[in-house]
């Protein structure tokens, strides 16, 4: 691991990047690792995504609630969290947010809406001092010897100013909960390690449909992390330098990269460019009957 501000010194632009969406998408099927990552539209250059119903409410949920930990405590809830929330949907809105009706979407924004009531109620690490990280997108040099970079964006750094050290919270808006084998975790700490200062001292997902406080996780050790996470950035590196990217399901396809496909076969619908530069699509209908609601969320 390299310390921060070191990367001056190297080319990052030549350098392989990985986050913990990227590293999901290769383990869970190098295709969709491909699609997601590496493909771009040929007419407008730009890489290409899916949005749905599900995801839509977590980055409008994720947006709301990150926004707040660069303003001072004093005026984190000046603008009620339900006023923004309703402000930040228009993002996700009709066909932008993949809702094939109104009741549907109706469905999804009061799911947000009673998230953040409960947010609102017990607000705990919210309204506590917390750690902004001082880059659009942190990242660090996972190994300068491979060049690769590992970067993501930590939802929340609570601090604790008893041990002057940091409290990862990751906010969660599905239904279920993460499993143990998830890197996510893993990847936060070698983030928080090597893009700030502080000391790490505990870690929690924060179950917003469920939990009225964040649920604390066995904190992953640092170098077992750093292993785990530079075996598989290697392995997404070679893929690329091969082109090899199959699907473990042959040419039948998987749940992973069979949405992804039906960009390439105009299956889909472009419905804007989102914060990333991406080109976002949905499915028509015909195609999303097709995959099946279950592979979609």
């Amino acid at each position: 691991m390299t310390t921060p501000g070191k990367d001056a010194e190297l080319d990052k632009f030549t350098a392989v990047w990985v986050s913990h969406s990227s590293i999901t998408d290769y383990l869970n099927c190098p295709r969709s690792y491909f699609l997601r990552n590496v493909y771009k539209d040929p007419l407008t250059n730009r890489k290409v995504s899916l949005i749905n119903p599900s995801l839509a409410l977590g980055q409008i949920i994720h947006e709301v609630l990150e926004s707040l930990s660069v303003l001072p405590l004093e005026k984190r809830f000046d603008i009620p969290l339900l006023e923004r929330f309703d402000r930040a949907w228009l993002k996700v809105a009709g066909e932008r947010g993949g809702f094939e009706s109104e009741a549907q979407e109706e469905k999804y924004l009061n799911r947000g809406r009673e998230m953040l009531r409960r947010v609102i109620k017990n607000p705990g690490p919210l309204k506590k001092l917390a750690v902004k990280i001082n880059k659009d997108l942190p990242y660090f040099w996972l190994s300068e010897k491979d060049n690769l970079i590992l970067c993501g964006k930590i939802d929340w750094l609570e601090y604790l100013p008893e041990t002057d050290q940091v409290h990862i919270i990751d906010f969660k808006t599905g239904k279920s909960a993460t499993k143990n084998e998830s890197l996510q975790l893993p990847i936060y700490r070698l983030l928080a390690a090597n893009c700030q200062e502080r000391g790490v001292a505990k870690a929690s997902y924060w179950y917003l449909e469920l939990e009225n406080e964040p649920v604390e996780q066995a904190l992953p050790d640092l170098d077992e992390s750093f292993q785990k996470v530079l075996k598989i950035a290697r392995r997404i590196k070679l893929a690329r330098q091969l082109s090899k990217f199959d699907c473990p399901q042959g040419k039948e396809g998987c749940r992973y990269c069979l949405p992804l496909e039906k960009i390439l076969t105009g299956e889909a619908s472009l419905v804007g460019v989102n914060d990333f530069g991406q080109n976002v699509y949905t499915l028509k209908k015909a195609a999303s009957d097709k995959i099946g609601e279950s592979q979609l969320l």
